[in-house]
């Protein structure tokens, strides 16, 4: 018999025997009760279960019979006594039946709340080590992204340096008109100060004209090194119209030079927009070039480019570069905004996939369509300032 069993029913005959000492000592008063063993019966049975309860009740029974019911040390139970003795066992087995109830109660209650214990503990180590999981991934995604958005920043700043090595011609050109202008004017206004007497007139009309030219050159400079520098977030509320004629300042010779016609409609009632200025320059930088590559091949007709903003009744404004090229090919649309994806020989296939990117980390969208007529047109969306609203 296993110690813990043993143990109870132990306490169970001492409870009985100090029922029977205590009973035997105090005299008649308690000779005719059983309660003492019917406490002896409801602690056995609160104690040890139901099996002890019984065994209490069966030796309280005997020790009532054999100390308390004549004939006296002797076991036997008359007639009369039996409803009595009935009673007293019907009692106590009910107390041990309901004392064991409660404790197996008791027992199960202990055992699912261990049980709930174990499984909450479970969770939650389970939980934790999800969320370590999800922490480390969260972090490795935060760093890959961080990455990929220097990498991109990086290669957007290489292919403006790209594009503005295609354009390198055109701004010599540029500089070079002002400055020649700068000499010949410094030569004559030399030999205007070397007159008898000197004609002041012609020194300062002069003076200006080099002001004028110089100032002309050091704007181009600007706008070459504006486009060359890192654009990293430096938004500013602008008009759109002032930055699409910078971009046209910079083209104006490579336009001539592939004989292209260019138009702008340019509305001047526009509300501004919060933009990167080198970043938007960029996106329309690209696309004129694109267009101007479109119409070299074109030998039947003029090649025009045309560029046009729009107000949408969305709030949004609409920059529109049409060009009277070649068009679209439908087997190139579906992937010409995909990166290293080019149809022409020399191209890196980026130009586009980075647009697209800048035009939609600025709240738009960019996309092509094919013309009615000859040539394609790209169109990108910006946002309005929400300030012009109000």
């Amino acid at each position: 018999m296993p110690a813990p069993l043993l143990s109870r029913y132990v306490v169970t005959a001492i409870s009985v025997g100090v029922a029977v000492v205590i009973t035997l000592e105090f005299g008649p008063a308690l000779r005719h009760s059983a309660t003492l063993f019917f406490c002896s019966v409801m602690l056995s049975s609160w104690y040890g279960g139901l099996l002890p309860g019984l065994f209490a009740a069966l030796l309280s029974v005997v020790a009532l019979d054999y100390y308390f019911i004549p004939p006296l040390y002797a076991l036997g139970i008359s007639a009369e006594e039996v409803p009595d003795m009935i009673a007293f066992v019907a009692t106590a087995v009910f107390i041990s039946w309901l004392n064991g109830e409660q404790m197996r109660a008791k027992e199960s209650l202990r055992q699912a709340r261990d049980e709930l214990d174990a499984r909450v503990q479970e969770r939650t180590a389970e939980l934790k080590t999800a969320n370590d999981g999800l922490q480390l991934e969260i972090a490795e995604r935060e760093a890959a992204q961080e990455g990929l958005a220097r990498a991109q920043a990086q290669i957007a700043r290489i292919a403006r340096i790209t594009t503005m090595g295609e354009l390198a011609a055109s701004i010599a050109h540029e500089l070079n008109q002002p400055l020649g202008s700068i000499v010949v004017t410094g030569d004559a206004c030399l030999r205007w100060l070397s007159g008898k007497p000197p004609n002041l007139d012609e020194v300062r009309q002069a003076v200006q004209a080099i002001i004028r030219d110089g100032t002309r050159a050091s704007a181009v400079l600007m706008r070459t090194r504006s486009l060359l520098r890192r654009g990293e977030g430096l938004r500013e509320r602008l008009d759109i119209n002032e930055v699409i004629k910078e971009v046209v300042v910079l083209s104006q010779v490579e336009l001539r030079r592939n004989g292209v016609s260019l138009e702008t409609n340019l509305p001047e009632d526009l509300p501004p927009v919060v933009v990167d200025r080198v970043l938007v320059q960029q996106v329309i930088m690209n696309l004129i070039m694109n267009a101007i590559e479109a119409m070299r091949a074109v030998r039947d007709r003029a090649s025009a480019l045309c560029i046009r903003i729009e107000k949408q009744l969305s709030g949004n404004i609409v920059v529109s570069v049409e060009d009277s090229g070649v068009g679209l090919n439908p087997n190139d649309s579906a992937r010409m905004f995909e990166a290293f994806y080019t149809t022409k020989a020399e191209g890196i296939g980026m130009g586009l996939t980075i647009s697209r990117s800048i035009i939609e980390a600025h709240g738009g969208r960019l996309w092509a369509v094919a013309n009615d007529g000859p040539g394609s047109t790209f169109c990108f969306t910006l946002p309005i300032d929400e300030a012009s609203k109000m």
